[in-house]
């Protein structure tokens, strides 16, 4: 395809970015336009809590779908090049593997044991990034063959990936509910799903089934009895044992539920006969670590989140003064673009935006 037509079809989709579609039309949208431009095989999808940069969601294109237990294996349980994380850090958070082991995919675990069974050879990743926060990821595979992705699609890549970064944060945070919201866990308690070694379901309480019929459909890999969030967490939860002493840890991560909730998944080790478990409690997220990300969310800095979270706790300019050592001109400021940001005119309103959560659009 000429690259005048590419770069114009780029921008399109660099346009559909900002058109206020949900996380999943989103996806769907950007990796049906990306066929338009380039060869793509094979296509994984993935939306993460940008805090830990664990799976909230995935969607990948078979024959990548059966192998997801392996991809997830890799990623959060292996040491291998381009690992999400890395590129969520990293200067230039796109990269193909032929780049990243200069043509010798043999190099990689993930090509020898997951790809390479699979008939795929060059994969294409990118973390999705912007405002130095991570919203999901990218990956596109090609064929086994000697040719993978050129320097034209890697840039394209590169190019596009902030802009789809930003519609899913918007989407994520601030975007409109599925069509399918309902609150179904009412005032339900912590849940608990507990797994074997296997990461099979033993036993789940009844409000940990109410907790996961707020999670919706997209959000779980095809034919898996949990959400991807479960086995990421899970799998996290195996990876960070490998050096803990002793090992009492945890892996947590936040998502988004269909009613506009936020809910929070930890996952830790359950000891104990007969054999090694791992539980996962689920429950509505603490109200401050939704506000914390929701001041991220809406574009805030770091100086007026800080004086946006004191005036949650209630706190008076001249306390807020005092205690973040600014003036109270200054507090103004940071509140008025608060206000411009939250589309609200007071600080009563501003606390109860904050409390409503993400607006349902």
């Amino acid at each position: 395809m000429p690259d005048a037509i590419s770069r114009r079809q780029a921008t399109a989709l660099i346009g559909r970015c900002y058109a206020g579609l949900d996380a999943v039309s989103l996806r769907d949208e950007i990796l049906r336009r990306l066929r338009r431009i380039m060869t793509v095989d094979a296509a994984f999808f993935g939306t993460v809590d940008p805090q830990t940069l664990l799976f909230t969601s995935a969607a990948a294109d078979d024959p990548l779908r059966a192998a997801t237990p392996l991809f997830l294996e890799n990623e959060y349980g292996r040491a291998d090049v381009n690992k999400f994380v890395a590129l969520a850090e990293a200067a230039d958070p796109v990269s193909s593997l032929d780049r990243a082991t200069r043509g010798q995919r043999a190099g990689s675990a993930r090509y020898r044991e997951v790809m390479s069974p699979l008939g795929l050879g060059d994969e294409l990743r990118a973390a999705l990034v912007t405002g130095n926060a991570c919203w999901g990821v990218l990956c596109l595979h090609r064929e086994d063959a000697a040719n993978g992705f050129g320097d034209f699609e890697v840039d394209l890549i590169r190019r596009i990936a902030p802009h789809v970064a930003e519609g899913l944060r918007r989407a994520v945070t601030l975007g409109p509910l599925p069509a399918s919201a309902a609150v179904t866990a009412g005032t339900a308690g912590p849940g608990m799903i507990v797994l074997d070694h296997n990461l099979a379901v033993m036993s789940l309480n009844a409000e940990a089934a109410q907790w996961l019929a707020e999670i919706d459909e997209a959000d779980w890999p095809s034919g898996s009895e949990l959400p991807v969030a479960v086995y990421a967490a899970a799998a996290r939860l195996a990876r960070l044992e490998e050096g803990a002493a002793p090992p009492q840890l945890s892996a947590s991560v936040r998502l988004r539920s269909r009613s506009g909730r936020w809910l929070s998944l930890h996952a830790s080790r359950l000891g104990g006969p007969p054999a090694p478990q791992i539980g996962v409690v689920i429950a509505p997220t603490p109200a401050a670590q939704v506000s914390s990300l929701l001041l991220s969310a809406y574009g805030l800095t770091g100086a007026q989140s800080r004086v946006v979270a004191l005036v949650i706790k209630g706190h008076s300019t001249r306390q807020i003064v005092g205690e973040l050592h600014i003036s109270a001109h200054t507090v103004q400021e940071h509140l008025t673009a608060a206000f411009d940001k939250f589309g609200v005119r007071s600080r009563r309103e501003l606390v109860a935006a904050m409390l409503a959560g993400p607006p349902a659009a």
